[in-house]
């Protein structure tokens, strides 16, 4: 085992570099009707009461004021609050990605004697194959703003993207980040010591986005 820092590296056997398989993600949020996304977020902001009501204008000009600046409010706090929902869907995307790259992963350790000792023979998803999420750190993979601990921690959480109308405005604002970064760490703690990284100079793969194929 190679000690870099407080990083500690699994010994891959030889020298030659592995090729894994590509990691096959998409980018963009797969959404089927964007307006039924819309008009539920604008049952969020109703239900929520998300916009402080003022008190009522005396006058009908004051009144048709009152209320167009009313719709406006309302309709930037829905279309920002899809903003962070399509977000989210992205991140759960990325997470979904990388389990499923992940068990491909695993077959190709599975079929070449030099790596077929390096996995644990746990039941999957077992923690430590969090060592490759840290692999796609190690090689810089380009997620677009994509926290990809985060993604994977919101995949352990949610089989499925829920819809819209599921989460709290408070959950899609502030909540979200936190709650799949807990999930991730919890997730990857327990693996049994000691935990060991991929050497990312051992290891190759292509990113290939789905959304431009």
């Amino acid at each position: 085992m190679d000690i870099l820092g407080d990083r500690k590296f699994v010994e891959v056997p030889g020298e030659k570099t592995h090729e894994l398989p590509p990691l096959l993600v998409r980018t963009t949020p797969k959404v089927r009707r964007l307006d039924r996304v819309v008009g539920m977020a604008n049952d969020i902001v109703d239900a929520e009461d998300m916009i402080p009501v003022p008190a009522m204008a005396t006058s009908m000009e004051g009144l048709a004021e009152y209320e167009s600046e009313f719709d406006r409010r309302k309709m930037d706090l829905a279309i920002n609050m899809v903003d962070q929902y399509l977000h989210l869907v992205t991140q759960w995307q990325w997470g979904d990605s990388i389990l499923e790259w992940i068990r491909q992963c695993e077959i190709t350790f599975g079929t070449r004697l030099e790596l077929r000792n390096l996995l644990r023979p746990d039941v999957w998803p077992h923690a430590g194959r969090s060592s490759f999420v840290t692999l796609l750190g190690d090689k810089a993979v380009s997620s677009a703003g994509i926290e990809l601990d985060q993604a994977v921690g919101l995949r352990l959480t949610f089989r499925q993207p829920p819809p819209i109308s599921c989460f709290s405005n408070q959950f899609l604002f502030y909540l979200n980040s936190s709650v799949a970064s807990t999930a991730y760490q919890t997730w990857a703690h327990l693996s049994p010591n000691p935990v060991t990284s991929l050497p990312p100079e051992r290891f190759s793969f292509e990113v290939i986005d789905m959304s431009v194929c």
